[in-house]
């Protein structure tokens, strides 16, 4: 009986265990069905605008005066004054005296002249009396018989009178020339750039006295890439009439922002080989505020401005941030039902920081400014309204990613 036990109480008991298994999983509840959860992907949105009136191109340069002089004398002397303002920085006015040379010298040179002249026309007084006394005796001897000859009546004696007093009246305006001459000074308002010369220091023709340019308008040489110039209305080589686009500058000056308005009034025509740049001339009235203008902060030569340009009309067109354009010109739209939406664009104008679009989104539409590594059409989104244009790198963890990708497949 044990030996027949031993042989048979273990796969019975096996049997048993598995029957007991069997009848439990039979019993075992059903668990409840959960709904399967759609993982949303956090995105910032801005709403697309429509552009400003005009399209602004961006440009930069320096501040250069334009006109500028060199002083040099045109006679040659010792320096006896200098004005005060003829000092790097000063400001001076039209007509003022910057440097006399000494005068004395052109003083008796004129002197002379007049000395000259006076005694040349005395010349020419005696000539003509006696010309006049030789066609007088003329007609005593020979009565209205024949005219008197050029010699009789001592033409050439009286023609030599007048030259030598037209020379002597040269002579004395050239005397008195070289006398204003020792009076330097320039014919606009302005400001000395450098000084080079002083008190008694001997000059000769030529020598540089200093420079200085004129206060009442500036310049900035602008250039633009061809790509910018289909937005700009620029006045023609050659032409006074044309357009003059606005400009606005910006720029930093003693560690304070400064703001100032002008104009472009020419372009320079030609276009440069080797950068193939066109450059513009754009012209600031009253860069110091010296003559009139409200300057806050004044705009010194050689400053470095930024500049926007006013260009061609923009209506209608939808003008976002550069960094919502992603690659092969699409956006990533929330579409009504917080869903991603890849659109194809239509760009007219990019640059650094802006992109203008047309016929390709409504004003009002969200752009996503987040960059998404992986998009596809028609992933769910948690949509939040962004303050800041600057996109937001979001990458989903990779399971999260799996996921979101496949219920984005069975959608479809």
């Amino acid at each position: 009986m044990k030996k027949i036990l031993r042989y048979t109480l273990p796969p019975a008991l096996i049997v048993a265990s598995i029957i007991v298994v069997l009848i439990l999983a039979s019993n075992r509840p059903e668990p409840p069905e959960r709904e399967p959860v759609e993982t949303a992907m956090l995105v910032d949105t801005i709403a697309a605008e429509l552009a400003g009136d005009r399209f602004i191109v961006e440009a930069q340069g320096t501040v250069q005066p334009r006109t500028q002089t060199t002083l040099v004398p045109e006679v040659s002397g010792k320096v006896t004054h200098i004005s005060e303002e003829f000092v790097a920085g000063g400001f001076f006015r039209a007509g003022e005296v910057l440097v006399e040379i000494d005068p004395s010298d052109y003083q008796t040179a004129v002197k002379q002249a007049e000395a000259d002249l006076a005694a040349a026309r005395a010349r020419l007084s005696d000539e003509q009396a006696r010309s006049d006394q030789a066609r007088r005796d003329w007609r005593k001897l020979h009565g209205n018989e024949g005219e008197p000859s050029p010699l009789v009546l001592r033409i050439p004696q009286l023609e030599q009178a007048k030259a030598s007093v037209q020379a002597a009246e040269a002579a004395l305006a050239q005397a008195r020339r070289n006398l204003e001459r020792t009076r330097i000074s320039l014919p606009y308002d302005g400001m000395v750039r450098s000084r080079s010369v002083d008190i008694g220091q001997y000059v000769g023709v030529g020598t540089t006295l200093g420079v200085a340019f004129a206060a009442d308008t500036a310049e900035v040489r602008l250039s633009l890439p061809d790509r910018d110039l289909a937005f700009i209305n620029l006045p023609q080589p050659g032409r006074k009439q044309g357009p003059r686009p606005r400009v606005r500058f910006f720029g930093d000056v003693s560690g304070q922002r400064g703001s100032w308005t002008g104009e472009i009034v020419r372009t320079e025509g030609v276009i440069e080989e080797t950068t193939r740049l066109t450059h513009a001339v754009a012209r600031i009235q009253d860069p110091y505020g010296l003559l009139g203008e409200e300057r806050p902060v004044p705009l010194p030569m050689g400053t470095y401005v930024q500049a926007e340009i006013q260009g061609r009309s923009a209506s209608g067109l939808i003008e976002l941030p550069r960094e919502t354009l992603r690659e092969g010109d699409r956006l990533f739209i929330a579409d009504e039902d917080d869903r991603l939406e890849i659109r194809n664009v239509d760009v007219v104008r990019s640059t650094a920081q802006r992109v203008y679009l047309a016929d390709s989104i409504e004003p009002g539409e969200r752009v996503i400014t987040t960059a998404i590594a992986a998009p596809i059409s028609g992933t769910r989104l948690n949509v939040r309204e962004s303050q800041s244009s600057e996109p937001e790198l979001r990458i989903l963890p990779a399971e999260e990613e799996q996921e979101v990708a496949a219920q984005s497949e069975d959608a479809q």
